[in-house]
């Protein structure tokens, strides 16, 4: 029995937990399986914990199988659980089943009824504390809503008291504002007493805060028209503070007085009072006393400068600036009258206009120092000295104008303009700055004065001294003038230029140094009048010397001085960074006559007013501009002449060759043509060389004579080129084309002669080869 209990039980079904609990631990066996290495650690524990021993409360002792017997004072579990080595049959095993089945349950119910007591203790507490708080929120809700009664209670009261002090708040505002408002008003009986008080002056620490409180109120009533009797207390306030301005001015006025009447003292009781200038007292006596004794004056000046931005104020300040003025100019006039006078006694104009703008720049700068002084806001506007400045330089002005009248030297101007625009303008002006800026107008207007004098006197030189030349038999002495200067410049020492101008015509010599002095000096609008005006008349003055050398001398002499002048005048007015070109606009009327005509006719009615606009286009001149460059007219005359020139020395040389090509050229002509009768046409047909003017012997001659004028003339010419014209170059340039006219008309001789002539002819003939022509012409350079 005992064998078959364990294959009993394990034929048992197995519970639901249980089935639920092997499936469970499968599909984690299957989902999460094991390795190797937890596997073994999971045997060696099963293992380890195989063989538990027993409890202490069981007593070993053998049975009859050799099992264990448990102790009967044992629970009916333990026994139960010992039951394998006892139960014999299947009514002990049903019987220990239902004992322990039945210990099981009682154990079970037992527990689950102290933890059924337990729970029915701890909902009854539970109940007994939710009634409390149920009671607690009660009476919570219950001061809520007494809570919120008084706040709301509280509130109110609150916002009424907020209410209350915005409420004050705005009254003692507008109390203020109001008070504000009216203190305005109210001060018009406070200034009123204080400004006719008798102890009321300038000097009373009180005047300027309260001037500048009556500035305030007036300020006040001008921006608010809108109350009442503003108009009338802003008449008020107005006529408080001209009052004040007025003792302002006789205050300033007055002081100032006082300051001159002590300088003006001071020079009186000097010993050496007419070495007050030289000696420089003047800056201790006019200027540092004069500070001194109206020092009292600069804090009330500065008061109304800091005020100028009001008329009122402005208007006090100039005016204050035209007392200040004149007092100086009281002081001052008379020593710069007596300094610039005695410039003028003892030096040129010149030396008179450089001393006197120095002077009067130190002068000047002194009294800027002063006046920037007294009013140092004011320094920067030169206009606020002008009741000074303009007196001291109209002395300067009035002394050096009648000199500028009577001067009639150019160099004399030109110094002064110099003086003026560079020394004077440009850098003693520009070093001192805007303590001398009050001088540049009276500057400008002397130097504008000198241009206008300079451009006169200019004008009159060119007209006497160019246009109007009368040349003496010495000036037209050509070439005997330059045959002298290359004897006088052999003897001269290497490299004195003082004989530069010696051989120039006296128009060309005058005409390029006055351009040349003028061009620094003139406006560059002016000078272009000028020097196209010049360079016009002294073309024109040299092509008449030309003509009356080429009388006189020779054509050639006549050519080479004129080209000689042309270019030399060409090259000196080329660095003249202007243009030469002036347009004149003239009326013309010539259109006119025709229409008067028609009119006297009785063609046109000069009445009807239906052709008005027409009559009045009719009889409006028409205005005639023509340009005149002087730079063009003289390129113009010089191409000319040259090619005079050239033309003239290659007819000197070759005038044979070319008559004799030109008569050829006729003959054949005429016997292309057929148009003459048959007894010319016979004396015609015959050869060339048959032909009277054409024989062998006059071809001959004619080439001899060519020679000769290449041996003996042309050597001449270039002796006469070198003497008028020292550039090699030039001289190049000049006989290319006379080589080349000369080498073509032997060409075309010679093409002649290989065409009628045979060989032997032109052996005899004897005209050189073009090569060695070339290298006879060249020998001449």
């Amino acid at each position: 029995m005992a064998t078959t209990a364990p294959g009993t039980a394990a034929a048992l079904p197995k519970s639901g937990a249980v089935s639920k609990g092997y499936n469970f631990a499968s599909t984690w066996e299957q989902n999460a399986p094991l390795t190797e290495q937890q596997k073994a650690a999971i045997a060696a524990l099963s293992h380890a914990v195989a063989e538990r021993p027993f409890p202490a409360n069981l007593e070993k002792s053998p049975g009859k199988d050799g099992g264990a017997v448990v102790p009967e004072k044992e629970s009916a579990l333990e026994e139960a659980g010992a039951m394998d080595a006892v139960l014999v049959n299947t009514h002990q095993f049903y019987k220990w089943f239902a004992e322990l089945e039945s210990a099981m349950k009682s154990e079970t119910e037992e527990k689950y009824r102290l933890y059924e007591s337990t729970l029915e203790e701890r909902v009854s507490t539970c109940d007994g504390i939710l009634k409390q708080v149920d009671d607690t929120l009660s009476l919570f809700e219950e001061l809520q809503s007494l809570h919120s009664n008084v706040a709301m209670k509280t509130k109110t009261l609150h916002d009424a008291c907020d209410q209350l002090l915005v409420e004050k708040q705005r009254l003692i505002e507008f109390a203020e504002a109001l008070r504000s408002r009216l203190n305005y008003f109210d001060e018009l009986e406070n200034v009123s007493s204080s400004f006719y008080s008798q102890n009321m002056n300038i000097g009373n620490e009180q005047f300027l805060p309260l001037l500048k409180r009556l500035d305030d109120c007036i300020s006040y009533v001008e921006n608010n028209p809108q109350y009442a009797e503003s108009a009338v207390y802003l008449v008020k306030f107005r006529q408080l503070q001209s009052r004040a301005l007025g003792m302002i001015r006789s205050h300033v006025l007055s002081i100032l007085k006082g300051a001159s009447s002590q300088v003006q003292a001071a020079i009186r009781g000097s010993n050496s009072g007419k070495n007050i200038v030289t000696e420089g007292v003047e800056a201790s006596l006019i200027y540092v006393r004069f500070k001194a004794a109206a020092s009292e004056l600069k804090p009330i000046l500065g008061e109304i400068e800091s005020r100028s931005s009001r008329k009122e104020y402005a208007q006090i300040l100039s005016e204050c600036h035209s007392l200040f003025c004149e007092q100086r100019l009281h002081l001052v006039r008379g020593m710069v009258q007596q300094r610039i006078s005695e410039f003028a006694r003892k030096e040129a104009l010149p030396s008179l206009t450089r001393s006197g703008c120095a002077y009067l720049m130190e002068a000047c700068q002194f009294e800027h120092q002063l006046f920037a002084h007294f009013f140092p806001s004011s320094a920067a506007d030169v206009s606020s000295m002008a009741p000074l400045m303009d007196p001291l330089c109209t002395y300067l002005y009035d002394t050096l104008r009648p000199r500028l009248i009577y001067e009639g030297n150019i160099d004399s101007l030109c110094e002064l303009v110099d003086i003026l625009k560079v020394e004077v303008l440009g850098e003693q002006l520009s070093r001192r700055g805007e303590s001398v800026a009050g001088l540049r107008p009276i500057l400008q207007r002397i130097l504008a004065d000198v241009h206008e004098r300079l451009a006169f006197c200019a004008r009159t030189h060119i007209r006497e001294e160019i246009a109007n030349f009368r040349p003496s038999d010495e000036d037209l002495d050509y070439p005997g003038k330059l045959e002298r200067s290359v004897d006088t410049t052999s003897n001269a020492t290497v490299g004195d230029k003082s004989d530069i101008y010696v051989t120039w015509y006296r128009p060309l010599e005058k005409t390029v140094s006055c351009l040349s002095k003028l061009y620094r000096c003139l406006e560059p609008s002016v000078f272009t009048g000028l020097a196209q005006e010049a360079v016009e008349v002294c073309s024109t003055s040299l092509q008449s010397a030309a003509k009356v050398i080429s009388k006189k001398a020779t054509p050639m002499d006549g050519q080479l001085f004129l080209i000689k002048h042309l270019l030399i005048l060409r090259e000196q007015i080329a660095p003249f960074d202007i243009e030469f070109s002036v347009t004149h606009k003239e009326l013309d009327f010539s259109h006119l006559l025709d229409h008067l005509r028609r009119i006297l006719r009785g063609q046109v009615s000069l009445f009807d007013w239906s052709r008005s606009t027409s009559l009045a286009r009719t009889f409006s001149p028409r205005v005639l501009e023509n340009q005149i460059d002087a730079r063009k007219e003289l390129e113009k005359s010089l191409k000319a002449t040259c090619e005079e020139f050239i033309m003239s020395i290659t007819k000197l040389v070759v005038d044979p060759m070319l008559s004799f090509v030109t008569k050829v050229t006729a003959v054949k002509v005429a016997l292309s043509s057929g148009s003459q009768g048959q007894k010319l046409d016979s004396v015609l047909a015959k050869p060339l060389k048959t032909q009277a003017f054409a024989s062998p012997d006059k071809v001959a001659e004619l080439v001899q004579k060519v020679a000769a004028a290449i041996q003996q003339d042309l050597p001449n010419v270039m002796t006469k080129m070198r003497l008028y014209l020292q550039n090699p170059s030039t001289r190049m340039i000049l006989f290319k084309p006379i080589k080349t006219n000369i080498v073509e008309a032997h060409i075309q001789l010679q093409s002649l002669l290989k065409s009628e002539y045979s060989t032997e002819e032109m052996e005899s003939i004897g005209m050189l080869s073009i090569p060695d022509l070339q290298s006879q012409l060249d020998s001449l350079l």
